[in-house]
């Protein structure tokens, strides 16, 4: 498990619309990588080409290369369902089914996939699961309760379960700690640095302090004017862009001179 991403040229639109241009990056495996950047800069965006999820709009369509391990994902011979299964998405809000159980949330994207598994396999994943999210202790007792029971944070922690279940090689997580309270958030933060031994994360978020605390690469975003395709400005460690940017628009955004 755990992948490299190389971006080539990557441009992406909505239609006629030129959202981000000429994006061209390495992601490297077994570490967390943070895109920062003020809203509308298509920091997300980016995050959803990663697992060929911004095709899902209608009319939406890149150009360029986006390659896990050499392996073109946006070529004609690509299934993106596959591409889906390599590549985990947790979201801004915690979405656990509403009418599953705990145990059900957990499993629900190995049954989608059509794989079978025995009683006892699937005990032993969904342990493994709920192990790996840092959520097993608080809810052994109570698995076939529905997962829209549990508080905010650990609704997000099922959700990373359940991406972990179909045993990805990477996690994109778009603002995961968005609507959590501070002690969630430190939850979801130190699993995002246990994770990153086995996977590959890309996380999006606006709050700085949270990028320089959990990634080990920073990309930031930026757009020139409002209507203007977004771009990635500069990408580097993450020590190095928050103590010395190579662009002054980055040390303008870090220092908190605009966003």
């Amino acid at each position: 498990m755990s992948k490299r991403i190389d971006v080539k040229n990557l441009d992406i639109y909505y239609g006629d619309f030129h959202a981000v241009k000429s994006v061209s990056m390495t992601i490297e495996p077994r570490s967390v990588t943070a895109f920062i950047g003020p809203s509308g800069c298509g920091k997300s965006t980016v995050l959803r080409t990663l697992n060929r999820m911004h095709e899902v709009i209608p009319g939406a369509h890149v150009t360029g290369e986006v390659l896990m391990d050499d392996r073109n994902l946006y070529a004609k011979e690509t299934d993106p369902v596959d591409v889906r299964r390599q590549v985990g998405m947790v979201f801004q809000r915690p979405n656990p089914f509403p009418t599953m159980s705990i145990r059900e949330n957990v499993l629900a994207g190995v049954s989608l996939n059509s794989k079978r598994l025995s009683k006892s396999a699937a005990d032993e994943l969904l342990e493994q699961s709920l192990r790996g999210a840092n959520l097993w202790t608080e809810v052994k007792d109570r698995l076939d309760r529905p997962g829209a029971g549990l508080s905010g944070g650990q609704q997000q922690r099922l959700c990373i379960a359940r991406a972990i279940a179909v045993q990805p090689e990477v996690i994109l997580m778009d603002e995961p700690c968005s609507a959590l309270d501070p002690i969630s958030t430190l939850a979801i933060e130190d699993l995002i640095n246990e994770l990153k031994s086995d996977y590959t994360v890309v996380i999006v978020t606006h709050n700085m302090q949270q990028a320089a605390r959990v990634s080990d690469r920073t990309g930031f975003f930026n757009l020139e004017a409002t209507g203007m395709p977004g771009e990635l400005v500069e990408m580097d460690d993450t020590p190095k862009i928050f103590s010395n940017p190579s662009k002054k628009a980055t040390e303008d955004y870090i220092s908190g001179r605009f966003g």
